[in-house]
């Protein structure tokens, strides 16, 4: 028990003088003889007896009525020891798409906002924040309309991250109590987390779900090509044993093909679907699933894809480059150095210099303009070469030069399988393919990563971000590098993303970059729309490309078309994240400095019922009142 004003309980000490007063009487009695009255002396000591008890109870009444008031006064109360300390609370509601699973009919999301609604005092001042919004210092009935309307969001925030908001909306004042309550499902994310805050009272209510089927389309790809036709693989994926689902194609919104899913033992299954090559197409792939929504439908885009311009120039053999860089997706032209026309460089997107023996000056400026505005550039030297010539151009790419030529027959062995232009080539790492050998090669000094190797891990191949050097001449009588599997991925890989044309999807929240053939100036930029909803996306214009950059943008999954005023210029398919698809839950017990609840009305009951004073002063009024009765109670009956 505590006391609102315990400095009057001082004066509990004033009841020691009536006390005093009763132990000590001021009043002296005298003895007066009298003859042989046996019958009254006997009358007298009874009546003593019945006086002095009537005293003590009148003294006691007296005390107790005294005490009562003093206690009353002084206001005691029961509550917490921090009752009267500011309180802040925050709310961390998550508005995921794993929040769409069901239970009892409605969905996560759903059943907490209802319930938040209805437990939350409607006076009661307190910040809360989704995925999407941040409401700060708010009552309830200013954002309740817009908890009934809370759309879900492909962003789900890491504990840390929902911490770290948390701490920006409390205020700075240690003194008061701070309460963050999360209300979430708890997705589990792929790195463990411990929770260190022993300043905030963190609360964890976790939303359970029914045992339920979800299904989603995981990733489609290009599985097969011809001269006429592609074939397109969807992946598709369940939590649990799922029957055959019906699964449709549309380009737009015209039904194209509909096939049915047939899942295996690990509960995964893929469809086939087969499209004429060369078509445009804006394609959804849709399935039927009671599960969660977003992720039912699937958008890709198949552009007419602009042909890539490569220029090779060349005092050498060209027939293994005009194999790989075919007419179906390259454009090549091939010249001499001598009839070289200048004005054609700035409008390619990959030069190949095949063993020239010398770089003229003019040659060297114009290739280096034309890097810089983001074309791709490959150097195949010569034997017989003009060191300080190829040292010039060279050295304005990873400080690279030329040192000398040694005649040492070596094998090709190390391939750099995490380099950019390797990437999704090999299955698996090779370690047992035909070594290409060379028989002479050059020495340099060069800070660019290595693509390929010789045995002692000098490089045979280096380059990155649209620069390509090899260290040694291709020519048969040097090298049977041509005759290796490594050269058709190697140079098709260089031109391919020599231009990066759109891919079929691109995953919301991933950083990606489009090359558009086009110019841009500063009064007419490129736009994304799409229905009634457009943004200018990051990007940088060169002579003859546009590079669009991705990352937080867009929000919503679609079909987008790339506009420049009002013409279009091609599509772009934006599809959501498919990890809460999952649906595996952390194990909240496992984490440490928390706080579990399985109800949020109940958890803000008990918050509410902590800050709650019980207060006493009434019931010692009521006490006093009660001796005061039964001391006149006394005083009148008691003889």
């Amino acid at each position: 028990m505590q006391f609102k004003y315990p400095e009057l309980l001082w004066a509990l000490f004033l009841l020691l003088v009536p006390l005093f007063i009763h132990l000590f009487q001021l009043r002296r009695f005298k003895k007066t003889p009298f003859t042989n009255v046996a019958l009254l002396q006997k009358v007298k000591t009874q009546s003593k007896k019945t006086r002095n008890l009537k005293k003590w109870l009148l003294l006691a009444a007296r005390l107790f009525l005294y005490t009562a008031l003093i206690v009353a006064f002084a206001q005691p109360y029961f509550a917490k020891k921090d009752v009267f300390k500011k309180r802040e609370t925050i709310i961390y509601l998550d508005n995921s798409f794993s929040m769409q699973a069901l239970n009892n009919g409605t969905t996560l999301l759903q059943n907490a906002v209802q319930e938040l609604i209805k437990s939350n005092a409607k006076e009661k001042e307190f910040s809360l924040f989704t995925n999407t919004n941040t409401y700060k210092n708010v009552v309830l009935k200013d954002i309740q309309n817009n908890l009934l309307s809370l759309d879900y969001s492909s962003n789900q925030l890491h504990i840390k991250d929902v911490i770290l908001k948390a701490n920006t909306l409390f205020s700075k004042d240690n003194s008061s109590v701070k309460d963050l309550i999360v209300i979430s499902d708890f997705q589990q994310k792929n790195e463990a987390y411990t929770i260190d805050s022993l300043q905030t009272n963190i609360y964890f209510v976790k939303q359970n779900t029914e045992n339920f089927t979800n299904i989603s389309i995981d990733s489609l790809y290009v599985s097969n090509t011809d001269a006429t036709n592609l074939e397109l693989t969807a992946n598709l994926k369940a939590n649990t044993n799922a029957e055959n689902t019906a699964v449709a194609l549309y380009n737009n919104d015209t039904l194209i093909a509909k096939t049915s899913a047939l899942f295996n033992n690990s509960k995964e299954a893929k469809v086939n679907f087969t499209l004429p090559k060369d078509v445009g197409i804006k394609g959804k792939i849709e399935l039927t699933d009671t599960g969660l929504m977003y992720d039912n439908n699937f958008y890709f885009n198949i552009n007419k894809r602009d042909k890539i311009k490569v220029l090779a120039i060349s005092n050498a053999d060209n027939t293994f480059l005009n194999k790989i860089f075919t007419n179906d997706e390259f454009k090549t032209n091939t010249t001499t150095i001598n009839q070289l026309n200048y004005s054609l460089i700035p409008t390619q997107n990959l030069i190949i210099l095949n063993e020239l023996k010398a770089i003229p000056e003019s040659l060297k400026n114009a290739l280096t303009s034309f890097t810089k505005n983001g074309g791709s550039l490959v150097v195949i030297p010569s034997l017989k070469l003009d060191v300080n010539s190829y040292n010039a151009l060279l050295s304005n790419y990873f400080s690279t030069k030329l040192k000398s030529l040694i005649n040492i027959e070596r094998k090709v062995t190390g391939i750099n399988f995490s380099h950019p232009l390797y990437t999704n080539v090999f299955q698996k790492k090779v370690t047992n393919f035909q070594y290409p050998t060379v028989n002479s090669s050059f020495i340099t000094n060069s800070s660019a990563p290595s693509l390929l190797s010789y045995q002692d891990n000098s490089p045979f191949l280096m380059g990155a971000n649209g620069f390509y050097f090899f260290t040694s001449s291709l020519s048969k009588e040097n090298s049977n590098f041509k005759g290796s599997p490594l050269i058709v991925p190697t140079l098709y890989n260089m031109g391919y993303t020599s231009f990066k044309i759109p891919k079929l999807y691109t995953t919301i929240g991933k950083a990606t970059t489009v090359d558009v053939e086009t110019k841009v100036n500063k009064d007419l930029v490129l736009k994304i729309t799409k229905d009634k909803n457009e943004f200018i996306p990051q990007q940088q214009s060169f002579t003859n490309k546009t590079v669009l950059t991705f990352s937080n943008t867009p929000q919503n999954a679609g079909i987008y078309t790339i506009k420049k005023g009002e013409s279009e210029l091609g599509s772009l398919s934006f599809n959501y994240n498919r990890e809460e698809s999952k649906l595996i839950y952390t194990d909240i017990n496992s984490i440490a400095n928390i706080k579990q609840s399985t109800s949020i009305s109940q958890l803000l009951t008990n918050l509410e019922n902590n800050q709650k004073v019980n207060e006493l002063w009434k019931w010692f009024v009521i006490f006093a009142l009660f001796f005061l009765i039964l001391e006149v109670l006394i005083q009148k009956y008691f003889k």
